[in-house]
């Protein structure tokens, strides 16, 4: 019995791999032929349930991912059937699942050959414009990262409902919509290329630095948006800014296991271990920064943030950090996509290159402005500028401010620590 239990239990392990594997390129194959997210999606769940049944006493085929798609193309097949009620139009529906057949005759090679291509209209599909950002986020982390609508809510710290309605939202608001299954072309194609690149970034920022819960990072989420990045690297070779994505993603990356202590702890830039960074990661960064400037094209605000997380990248202490490049690629930046937060690290910059009073008169006008009230890494910044220029006890104000502000327990506790270091007149290094 228990021999059987340790098969039983392996076989779905495996099946749980294959499916995060095989389930982006199952969905888009699907969509592809019944141009309906929402339905490929159940088509592919009820090949997974069928998987979970036959496959451990079957054993798993040779070719799972070719089993899964013919069985999910019968359910397909059942499916249109069903829900005829015509028999005129059910022949009208056979003769098109028919031409369907005949212009796709082999479902497992359609699978392989057009896989590129099907990848590249879920991606967009899934974060078409027509969806609010978090639609977005969960669509596309249930579509192409292979997530449940339970690993989603945790990842997110939201409630598990909230996640399933955006995504049951998501999929009728693109029926609704009429969103075609489809990669844009001409002017279209940039903004929404700029749509993806937004939603692989914003899930690669939240496993890099939570912004909520007890954890200072959530790494699986790091490793879902950097193999999206990957693929659409691979789909869209000739476009510098995916490659920039790829860059900056991978070059921060690097420094994961450097930036957290045994406890859980944040370690921040000047206090990390360098020789705790990832070569690798870092290699395969600069190669992929390498491609983008290649390409030749205008540079866009994810290769310039790839530029200078480079310049950290390629320092082997903090010392010997390329400053002021850093502030003119922050100015580039600024000129590009102008924003507040841009000019906060601008300012951060400018006080490590030119001393810590010009970055605090740029941190003082954006505290006028008020854009980034409610912006917990705008005190800390300050304090830290404070502290710097031998005034702790305002320096101490501001980490407080900060903790109060930030949602995030592990960084909510450091920036208390700072704060106490300050009544206590600690003389730290200060961290980047």
């Amino acid at each position: 019995m228990s021999s059987v239990a340790v098969t039983a239990t392996d076989t779905h392990r495996a099946i749980d791999a294959i499916w995060r594997i095989e389930s982006p390129r199952l969905i888009a194959g699907l969509a592809r032929i019944v141009r309906d997210i929402g339905l490929a999606e159940d088509l592919a769940q009820d090949a997974l349930v069928a998987a979970l049944e036959q496959w451990p006493a079957a054993g798993i085929p040779d070719n799972p991912g070719a089993w899964l798609m013919a069985t999910a193309k019968h359910r397909a097949i059942d499916h249109f059937r069903r829900n005829t009620r015509i028999e005129r139009k059910h022949e009208e529906l056979g003769r098109e699942l028919e031409k369907k057949e005949m212009a796709v005759p082999d479902f497992d090679a359609a699978l392989d050959d057009d896989v590129g291509d099907d990848l590249l209209r879920l991606i967009f599909t899934a974060c078409h414009p027509v969806l609010p950002t978090e639609a977005r986020v969960a669509l596309t982390l249930r579509l192409l990262g292979g997530l449940t609508t339970q690993e989603i809510a945790r990842a997110f710290l939201v409630p598990e409902p909230t996640v399933a309605q955006r995504i049951v939202r998501s999929k009728r608001t693109l029926v609704e919509k009429r969103v075609p299954f489809e990669v844009p072309r001409g002017a279209e194609l940039s903004a929404r290329l700029s749509s993806v690149l937004e939603v692989i970034y914003l899930i690669f920022n939240e496993g890099y630095s939570a912004t909520a819960g007890d954890d200072w990072m959530r790494p699986a989420l790091c490793e879902d948006a950097l193999r999206l990045g990957r693929i659409l690297a691979e789909l869209s070779p000739q476009s510098p800014e995916v490659h920039g994505l790829v860059a900056l993603m991978e070059i921060q990356a690097s420094r994961s296991k450097a930036r957290v202590g045994p406890s859980g702890e944040p370690i921040l830039l000047f206090y990390q271990n360098r020789a705790h960074w990832d070569q690798l990661l870092i290699r395969r960064g600069l190669a992929a920064l390498g491609h983008a400037e290649k390409l030749g094209a205008a540079q866009g605000p994810y290769v310039l943030q790839a530029k200078i997380a480079a310049c950290h990248a390629r320092a082997r202490t903090p010392e010997e950090t390329d400053w002021p490049r850093i502030v003119t690629l922050y100015g580039a930046l600024a000129q590009i996509a102008p924003s507040p937060i841009v000019e906060l690290n601008r300012a951060v910059a400018v006080a490590m290159a030119f001393g810590p009073a010009a970055g605090l008169e740029i941190v003082d006008a954006l505290a006028a402005e008020g854009s980034l009230e409610k912006y917990h890494l705008l005190p800390s910044v300050r304090g830290d500028l404070l502290k710097k220029l031998s005034r702790p006890g305002e320096a101490r104000v501001e980490f407080e401010r900060a903790a109060a502000l930030t949602r995030n327990a592990r960084e909510r506790e450091l920036l208390l620590e700072r704060a106490r270091a300050c009544a206590a007149g600690s003389t730290l290094p200060e961290p980047q």
